[in-house]
């Protein structure tokens, strides 16, 4: 039996950036995937958005991305644009790109890291006991690991295996999609009817066409559709169907909606699809997974290390809970908003008429982009519990960006006081302190302007643990023994 301290089943884009984060902290990560290459995928999920990109940054991997797509200054909710633009990022833009791009990027890093890739089986039940779980695949082998974390989709053996209940929402709608060659001109573009909104486009000039079209009847996205299924709904809608042959790859999704009840039983943990199923609208499945990979990675990997007791691994609930939930609701209104009745209509208008007043567009794409995602430490700064913004700071060994001082994954004190103010010297193997100046202002979007902070304790997922303020300089010591563990012995 092969051993590992954490396998990971499911080698998308949550399951790639949680192993690559185990990696960068030491720890003996594998993933067991079932396809043979990450190629083996067709387009589906279409970018990035901004939040997801600055976590890339933070790795120093973010230009493989942006260098290979398309920057766009919106954010879109129900098909309505929102500006970014004005965001105080260096990344106010989403990211065209298709998700086999942003897996094979994902999985090159990994490679690099040394990750191995268990390739063609899945995972297909385990047994925990209380110093770790035995993980059975497909081909008849098995592995061993101290945790094992589902990042294998919305039908996540690992969360079924588990006994994880996983409440929500029935489909009301379902909706068809390839990419496929055509003999005949397709009629480009968006077409709403009264069944629904359809779209035809090519994401690469020479590449194959794009489909999506809304089906009159609710299907089971289970079921497998054919291109005879595409062909007969293009028939429907268009009156031909455009000489479909040669389909790249067909899918169906619907707007179920569902969240796990909870993400973690005893070793075993859920990330990215397996923990919260929604309508793609918005684009935000793929970046809230990879966000969960990196809020759970550090985390894991201090316990595994047994620098951090194993109940770190429940904050990982805890915060990402609530933010799945939040993308359920706005995925549910903006499938609501583009129904098709008049009814609906005039509840889209009017809501495109509210988010063109500054308030609203900002507030909601902070949110849409995941740039306002807010985890509760309790009263203080406005930094507390947020993301941390990419200055440009002066330090002894010159200017620095402070995403670049999160490439190792190592959490950070900044100190923008007097040289060695803070003496966190019990905990210099896990925390690095940098003396910093910066003289420009602090903006966080949707909050705007806050008050300039003494020093921030930073996580290794770019969310700040502390703030030393004018008024407070007390509770480092308590902060640093709860996200990182007892200080060393003196």
């Amino acid at each position: 039996m092969t051993e590992h301290a954490v396998v990971i089943a499911g080698g998308g884009p949550t399951g790639l950036m949680l192993a690559g984060e185990l990696a960068l902290a030491g720890i003996d990560v594998a993933i067991v995937e079932r396809r043979a290459s990450q190629s083996l995928l067709g387009s589906r999920a279409g970018g990035l958005h901004a939040r997801t990109i600055e976590m890339h940054d933070q790795r120093g991997i973010a230009d493989r991305f942006v260098s290979q797509g398309q920057t766009y200054p919106v954010a879109g909710f129900a098909m309505i644009q929102l500006d970014i633009s004005d965001f105080p990022t260096r990344r106010n833009y989403v990211l065209g790109l298709s998700q086999n791009h942003i897996e094979r990027i994902l999985a090159e890093w990994v490679a690099e890291l040394g990750v191995p890739i268990h390739r063609e089986r899945d995972v297909t039940g385990f047994t925990q006991d209380d110093t770790g779980v035995d993980v059975a695949l497909s081909d008849g082998q098995s592995l061993r690991a101290e945790y094992l974390v589902g990042c294998d989709g919305g039908r996540s053996v690992v969360r079924k295996s588990a006994g994880i209940d996983f409440p929500g929402w029935d489909p009301t709608m379902s909706w068809l999609i390839a990419e496929v060659q055509t003999t005949e001109e397709p009629a480009w573009g968006f077409r709403v009817d009264a069944v629904g909104s359809h779209a035809i486009g090519r994401r690469e000039p020479d590449g194959p066409v794009g489909i999506v079209l809304t089906e009159k009847h609710v299907a089971d996205s289970r079921s497998e559709p054919t291109l005879r299924d595409v062909s007969e709904a293009l028939i429907d809608i268009y009156g031909t169907d455009f000489g479909i042959h040669s389909p790249t790859w067909i899918s169906r999704f619907t707007d179920m909606t569902r969240q796990a009840a909870t993400y973690r039983d005893r070793r075993v943990l859920l990330a990215g699809d397996a923990a919260h199923v929604h309508p793609p609208v918005g684009g935000q499945g793929l970046n809230i997974g990879v966000q969960d990979a990196v809020n759970l990675g550090w985390k894991l990997a201090q316990v595994v290390k047994r620098t951090s007791p194993d109940s770190l691994l429940d904050t990982y609930h805890a915060e990402r809970h609530p933010v799945g939930a939040r993308v359920l609701k706005n995925t549910m209104a903006q499938v609501a908003l583009r129904r098709p009745d008049d009814r609906s209509r005039a509840l889209s208008d009017k809501v495109t008429e509210w988010l063109k007043m500054d308030g609203p567009r900002r507030t909601l794409a902070a949110e849409m982009s995941g740039l306002d995602v807010h985890y509760d430490f309790g009263p203080g700064h406005p930094l507390l519990g947020r993301r941390v913004p990419d200055l440009d700071l002066v330090t002894a060994d010159g200017a620095l960006r402070v995403f670049s001082l999160l490439h190792r994954a190592r959490p950070v004190l900044l100190n923008f006081g007097e040289p060695g103010e803070f003496d966190i010297t019990r905990w210099a193997d896990r925390v690095q302190i940098i003396d910093a100046k910066y003289d420009g202002t602090w903006e966080l979007p949707a909050i705007g302007m806050v008050t300039a902070p003494t020093a921030v304790l930073i996580r290794p997922d770019g969310y700040v643990a502390w703030v030393g303020d004018v008024t407070q300089d007390t509770g480092l010591g308590d902060a640093l023994t709860t996200w990182f563990g007892p200080a060393a012995a003196a």
